[in-house]
């Protein structure tokens, strides 16, 4: 392959595809009826030209066969009067206009095939040009929606991956974690006061103990219970108790 064949590829596919690029599908459509249209409108300049033609040659043969007739009586006349040259003259001028008359006869029956041709196809014409309008509005509508698609899902792919997202993404884990904190936190609290509580039980148990022993003490009652000295007697009773004490201590 020669190189100015491969630089005429080259050219042809680059204009191609520059022109697909440059297509409106909606205004292409318009444009293509618009076409129509005018081939419709040129047809039928066309057919009414060729019908015209045809009663002008329709015209043209009823005229000749009125000759041939009239000539035709004329010799008739001029036998009958006895003028043979005249009845040749007249038959000479009868002859020719039966060949005129089948000369139109053909061109005529030529000129209605041709008319009725150009009919048929003006007809096809008309019929393509309101399927075209038919079907236009649906083109459109379907055209409409390719592009909105197309739009989308270029927005779509133009959308940063790791941008937004990562950053929600990177939100949302610091949400969690702080959200773990607190729970923690929250158990620590409850860990704190059930110790407290326990050590509030124990004082509580040994403190009962204690009462226990006290009431098994020897002359103890059980249901005695212990009165505050009054306040006359107050530094005495405690000696007394304190000697008291001593001597048991030394049984």
């Amino acid at each position: 392959m020669g190189i100015f064949d491969r630089l005429s590829r080259l050219v042809r596919a680059n204009v191609n595809d520059a022109l697909d690029g440059a297509e409106d599908p909606e205004k292409m459509l318009e444009q293509l009826i618009r076409d129509m249209s005018e081939e419709i409108r040129r047809a039928r300049g066309q057919v009414a030209a060729m019908i015209a033609q045809e009663k002008e040659l329709a015209a043209d043969k009823a005229e000749a066969d009125r000759n041939s007739s009239e000539w035709a009586r004329r010799a008739q006349l001029a036998v009958n009067q006895g003028k043979d040259d005249l009845a040749r003259e007249a038959l000479r001028r009868k002859r020719d206009s039966d060949e005129n008359a089948r000369i139109y006869d053909e061109q005529l029956t030529a000129q209605q095939h041709t008319v009725s041709r150009l009919k048929n196809q003006m007809q096809e014409l008309e019929n393509k040009l309101d399927s075209m309008q038919s079907k236009r509005d649906a083109l459109i509508a379907r055209s409409r929606r390719a592009k909105a698609q197309q739009q989308v899902s270029e927005t779509l792919g133009n959308l940063p991956n790791s941008g937004a997202a990562s950053e929600f993404e990177r939100f949302e884990r610091r949400i969690r974690t702080t959200e773990a904190k607190a729970a923690a936190s929250a158990e620590m609290a409850d860990l704190d006061n059930d110790d407290d509580f326990a050590a509030l039980d124990r004082d509580l148990g040994v403190e009962d103990e204690l009462a226990a022993l006290k009431a098994n003490k020897p002359g103890a009652s059980a249901s005695a219970t212990p009165t505050a000295p009054t306040a006359q007697g107050s530094a005495g009773g405690s000696d007394i108790e304190d000697e008291l004490a001593a001597l048991k201590q030394n049984r």
